[in-house]
């Protein structure tokens, strides 16, 4: 009987019986080598659309998590006519606040569909996520004296998926 490293002495592709980490880390035949990269630019061209297409991926999962705080700022306007909003002075764009939470509702709905189109790659999304994107950050921001801290973390997540949006090229 021949020992397990003196039958496979002779062919240079099977690892060592005896040594059982080199087994299981290298494939037969030794490691891979990787070529030499493709000069024709194909790789920064291809990392560029897959960050791309992430950016489009966080826009849309940002709109859908932007629709569903704008719904559930609405929502508290809408109850007992504002009750968990504090009375501010007037202002230049005073609006009521049961209607406050209807515009915050619908637009949260609305962006929320347009997010879930965005996640779902619908080539319809995009451009009505742009608009419902940037009309709710108009929004936010007329909101403010109602509730600042809740609007400028809205409004920022609606800058980021501006951003991402516009970013976005479709391939040629």
């Amino acid at each position: 009987m021949t020992p397990p490293s003196a039958s496979s002495a002779g062919d240079p592709h099977r690892a060592p019986q005896g040594d059982i980490g080199s087994a299981w880390s290298a494939p037969p035949g030794g490691p891979r080598r990787a070529g030499p990269p493709p000069r024709d630019g194909r790789d920064a061209r291809d990392a560029r659309d897959a960050r791309v297409a992430g950016g489009a991926a966080f826009a849309g999962t940002l709109m859908l998590c932007g629709g569903v705080l704008a719904v559930l700022q609405g929502i508290p306007a809408l109850m007992a006519n504002g009750g968990g909003y504090p009375r501010t002075g007037s202002s230049a764009y005073d609006v009521d606040l049961t209607a406050w939470g209807w515009i915050h509702v619908v637009l949260g709905v609305l962006a929320a569909g347009a997010g879930a189109g965005l996640l779902r790659d619908a080539a319809w999304a995009r451009c009505p996520a742009l608009f419902l994107a940037a009309l709710s950050l108009v929004t936010q921001f007329l909101f403010l004296p109602h509730r600042p801290l809740w609007s400028v973390t809205v409004m920022a997540i609606d800058a980021f998926v501006i951003c991402a949006l516009v970013a976005r090229q479709e391939p040629p």
